[in-house]
């Protein structure tokens, strides 16, 4: 379960942030996670309860931000947005598609106190 490793890494990050802008309260948390990231949303959420217990971050809501995934069509030379990974070009029908985005996980905000 690849998304505990991320909950800690997302926990490090908060906390390096508490240390240098001196809050000592994380109510909110909001992730961005793109649509073919293959994050499993519920067992990132369980994760991250999990490690942020005796934290700054400790009963800190999780919220995830949907990013749409996109890809380069080989075929008529655009980028389009996609729904799903094997969907065909919205613009020309092409299957030729390279993923340029909808991959990344990033911490979007905190809400603090």
């Amino acid at each position: 379960m690849h998304e505990m490793s991320l909950c800690e890494s997302l926990l490090d990050v908060i906390e390096e942030s508490a240390r240098r802008e001196g809050f000592t309260k994380v109510t909110c948390v909001r992730v961005e996670v793109g649509r073919f990231a293959g994050v499993e949303l519920s067992a990132m959420r369980f994760g991250f309860e999990v490690v942020a217990r005796g934290t700054v971050a400790e009963g800190a809501g999780l919220d995830f931000v949907d990013v749409p995934g996109s890809a380069w069509c080989f075929d008529c030379g655009q980028t389009v947005t996609l729904g799903n990974r094997l969907d065909p070009c919205s613009k020309c029908g092409g299957v030729r598609l390279q993923p340029s985005g909808g991959m990344e996980i990033r911490l979007k905000d905190m809400e603090v106190i």
